[in-house]
């Protein structure tokens, strides 16, 4: 295709997505922003033999779009549709299942070290964005390939966002790159002018660019990625595809590691996402013309969070809070506006935030971290060394736990209830309501070590009355469950746990219409665990189900399990909750139906286990 219709395509581009993903929600924004560099790397890079690797890999809906699956999109992240994620069981040209930032340097590196040792021939390019390099994890990357010269290709997509804008010396330091265009038309204006005066060594124009270096270093602050050992060019317009066509033509020739530094608009060509490119990261289905949200919701987890953040900040002045590059998505924004002081930014860097707030923790400050339940898996070492280790009063705000729905296997929440759990001296709390992880919060101040409290994606709904038993709320107390219907007559016990109490609630209500008598008891604790409750319902003979948004191994199921045996309690007992296994992408609600975790699946499971015991 010529340049002009190259540059056509990106409209038709952009008016795809717009169009497709108001219908379907998704990562619009970062999609936005890539158009150009998509469209210039599929034309560079031959993509059924080279490798192309993109970071998170949110923004691979025009790599998806160029490989032939514009008419997969109505399906978008819904269970059995294409993922909104590099997969390579969708297409080989996906390459590298990602999720999560940081990564990509690293495991290009190793495809390229691979590819040389096999005697290969194929370039590698791993696209990152600007956000990413708030984590160490991109740094490790860089440093190893820089030394060893591996040869490949890294692309630094700069829009001054990751998923809120981001902080930190690493976002100045990019500021300055970006406006340090003068010297770099400088630089090239002086090779090329020397070159043409007659009887100029080369050594003469070498001695120029050394003399140019050493300007760099007064007018930039650093010369970070040509000391790492990679051969630098940026900023460049990654919007203007014949110069981005042009520079990586000329990178593919390169026999040392190369960084391109493109600066590009979050959001381009969509009025509103320019505008709000926090608001447009991650959307769900919305109206083109005005951007607004097709279905407004009255009161989220995250939201809630915030606003209990908010209410004890007002009575605490010890309470700070500290969020990894995810200040709206947390619910944090009022809290930042009227607490500035006492909120921190920490990027896309969870190890950091812990150990920080380990650090306020022995400063007499009560922090709370607020990182996404995916996310925190990356800081395991940190919650147990460096927090519950030292027995530190620091709350960590486990969001998006269990299933998140369109997102996928990268972000499904459904492990942390297992890597946590076995943690010595850590309270593990759940809500099963957005008053209750209100309470769960202001409890958890009360305590003089960790805590963490794990509270779903979504929208907070109200609880199913459980009719005219229902008890009303009693207070938070440790490792006390509430009991909400039921007594010493119930056949089954339903202990649940957070999320999946509304659904024990209805599935209660199903069971008692076939003349099945059941309790529910909303657990509150993943530990310690109200095993008294459990072990007094084992012991006169009801069937005890537990219920979790976790998977089932090692999870509050199986630890309560682990409890009755070590108390010689013999019992019926079926523990409820996800497989071992990586589970896919689609509405939340759709895939609580499919692995029967909704009030329908769970009354169909303990009656076919009722079955089976009678039998």
């Amino acid at each position: 295709m010529s340049l002009r219709n190259l540059e056509l395509l990106t409209y038709e581009i952009r008016d795809f997505l717009i169009s497709s993903i108001s219908e379907t929600g998704g990562h619009l924004a970062s999609n936005l922003g890539v158009v150009e560099l998509t469209v210039a790397l599929h034309r560079v890079y031959d993509i059924d033999h080279d490798r192309i690797l993109w970071d998170v890999g949110h923004q691979i809906y025009v790599h998806k779009l160029l490989t032939g699956r514009a008419k997969d999109f109505a399906s978008l992240r819904q269970y059995g549709g294409i993922s909104g994620f590099p997969n390579t069981s969708e297409d080989a040209s996906d390459v590298y299942k990602s999720g999560h930032s940081g990564a990509s340097v690293s495991a290009a590196m190793g495809l390229a070290e691979a590819r040389d040792l096999n005697g290969e021939d194929f370039h590698v390019v791993s696209v990152i964005g600007d956000g990413s390099l708030t984590g160490g994890l991109a740094y490790e990357g860089l440093t190893n390939a820089g030394n060893r010269q591996t040869r490949m290709i890294i692309i630094l997509n700069d829009n001054e966002m990751s998923i809120s804008e981001d902080t930190g010396h690493v976002a100045h330091y990019l500021s300055k790159l970006r406006t340090s265009q003068t010297y770099q038309s400088a630089k090239h204006i002086i090779r090329e002018r020397m070159a043409k005066i007659p009887r100029v060594g080369e050594s003469m124009v070498q001695g120029a660019e050394r003399m140019m270096n050493l300007m760099r270093y007064a007018v930039v602050p650093g010369s970070l990625f040509e000391e790492m050992g990679f051969k630098y060019y940026g900023p460049v317009d990654g919007h203007n595809l014949g110069e981005l066509i042009e520079l990586l033509e000329a990178a593919k020739h390169i026999e040392e590691p190369v960084l391109i530094h493109l600066v590009t608009k979050k959001g381009k060509g969509y009025f509103n996402a320019e505008k709000r490119p926090d608001r447009f990261h991650d959307t769900e289905p919305f109206d083109p013309e005005t951007g607004a949200p097709l279905d407004k919701k009255d009161k989220t987890w995250a939201s809630a969070a915030g606003e209990a953040m908010m209410a004890l900040a007002g009575k605490d002045p010890r309470v700070v809070c500290i969020s990894t590059a995810m200040l709206e998505a947390s619910g944090l924004k009022n809290y930042s506006d009227t607490f500035r002081s006492r909120y921190y930014d920490a990027g896309i860097a969870e190890e950091h935030a812990v150990t920080f707030a380990a650090g306020l923790a022995l400063g007499g400050l009560r922090p709370f971290v607020f990182a996404y339940s995916t996310f925190f898996q990356r800081a395991y070492d940190q919650i147990m060394l460096e927090v519950c280790a030292q027995n530190l009063p620091v709350v960590f705000m486990v969001d998006r736990a269990g299933n998140t729905g369109y997102s996928g296997e990268t972000f499904h929440g459904v492990f942390d209830l297992s890597y946590l759990g076995h943690i010595p001296g850590l309270t593990i709390m759940a809500p099963a309501d957005g008053d209750e992880l209100w309470e769960m919060a202001e409890f958890a101040l009360t305590l003089d070590g960790p805590a963490a409290i794990r509270y779903p994606r979504g929208e907070v709904k109200a609880l199913a009355s459980g009719g005219e038993e229902t008890a009303k709320k009693s207070a938070i107390l440790l490792g006390v469950s509430e009991r909400l219907i039921g007594g010493p007559d119930a056949q089954v016990e339903l202990i649940a746990l957070g999320k999946m109490v509304g659904a024990a609630l209805e599935a209660a209500e199903i069971l008692e219409k076939e003349g099945i008598k059941t309790g529910v008891v909303n657990a509150r604790f993943a530990a310690p665990i109200d095993i008294d409750v459990i072990e007094e319902s084992a012991r006169r003979g009801a069937v005890i189900v537990t219920l979790e948004d976790n998977v089932i191994t090692g999870g509050f199921g199986h630890r309560a399990d682990a409890l009755l045996a070590e108390k010689g309690v013999k019992a019926r007992i079926l523990n409820i909750g996800w497989p071992a296994e990586y589970v896919a992408h689609g509405s939340a609600d759709v895939l609580m139906a499919e692995y029967k975790m909704n009030a329908e699946g769970i009354a169909g499971r303990i009656r076919k286990f009722l079955n089976e015991r009678a039998d």
